[in-house]
C-alpha cells in the first residue's frame, strides 16, 4: 500500500462516517424503547468500534501464528500494530458504552456481563503491550508475544458470547425497533477502513524503527 492509498482510504471513511452518523444521529427518528429513546444513537459509535477491535485482535492472532511458523518478523510487526489500532477501539467501546449505561441506567459502571468482560479484554490486551515493552530482545519479544497473543484471544469470543452465556442487560439491535442496518452499515465500514489505514501506518513507523 503506497501513501497515497492510505489518504484515500482515511478520506473514505470520514465520507462514510459523515454519512452513516448524519442518517444515524439526524435522520432516523428516536426508539419507541422508553430506555433507549435518543440513547440509542450512540450504537453508530459504540457498535463500529467493537466490531473492528474484534477484527483488529483476529488480524494480531493470525500474524502471531503466522510469525511462530515462519519467524519472519513483518508478522510481528503487524501483529503489533493491528493490536494498537484494536486497543484504542476496545477503549473507545468502553467508553461510550459506559456512557450510554450512565443515561438508561443511571451508573457508569453496573458489572453487566458484556460489560465486565469487555473490561478484561481490555485489560488482557493492555498487558499484551506491558509484556512487549518490557522485553529488549527483538526476537524474544516477537515469540513471546506471539505465544500471549494467541492465548489473549480467548477474551473476544468471550466478549462476544456474554450476552448469550449469562443474564444480560445489554440492549440488542432487534429491541430498538428501527431500521438501522444503512448507518450502522456505513459506519462500521468507516471504522475498518480507518482501522487499515492507521495499522498501515503503525506497521510501516515499526518498520523504520525496526531498520533504526
Amino acid at each position: 500500500m503506497r501513501y497515497e492509498a492510505g489518504v484515500l482510504l482515511v478520506l473514505a471513511a470520514l465520507v462514510l462516517f459523515a454519512a452513516g452518523s448524519y442518517i444515524g444521529l439526524v435522520i432516523l427518528p428516536p426508539s419507541p424503547e422508553k430506555i433507549l429513546e435518543n440513547n440509542y444513537r450512540i450504537i453508530f459509535f459504540h457498535l463500529p468500534a467493537a466490531i473492528n477491535s474484534f477484527l483488529a485482535f483476529t488480524v494480531t492472532l493470525i500474524s502471531g501464528i503466522l510469525y511462530l511458523k515462519t519467524r519472519n518478523s513483518k508478522f510481528d510487526i503487524l501483529a503489533s500494530s493491528s493490536a494498537l489500532v484494536g486497543f484504542v477501539y476496545i477503549t473507545a467501546a468502553l467508553i461510550s458504552g459506559s456512557i450510554w449505561a450512565n443515561r438508561a441506567w443511571g451508573t457508569y459502571w453496573n458489572w453487566d456481563p458484556r460489560e465486565t468482560t469487555v473490561l478484561i479484554l481490555w485489560f488482557v490486551y493492555a498487558a499484551y503491550f506491558a509484556l512487549r515493552s518490557s522485553i529488549d530482545n527483538p526476537e524474544d519479544k516477537a515469540r513471546i508475544s506471539s505465544i500471549y497473543a494467541i492465548f489473549a484471544y480467548v477474551t473476544v469470543p468471550l466478549s462476544y458470547l456474554s450476552t448469550r452465556l449469562w443474564f444480560s442487560l445489554h440492549p440488542t439491535t432487534a429491541e430498538i425497533h428501527i431500521k438501522i442496518a444503512v448507518p450502522l452499515v456505513l459506519n462500521i465500514l468507516a471504522f475498518a477502513l480507518l482501522y487499515i489505514a492507521l495499522t498501515y501506518i503503525n506497521y510501516k513507523a515499526e518498520k523504520i524503527m525496526e531498520v533504526v
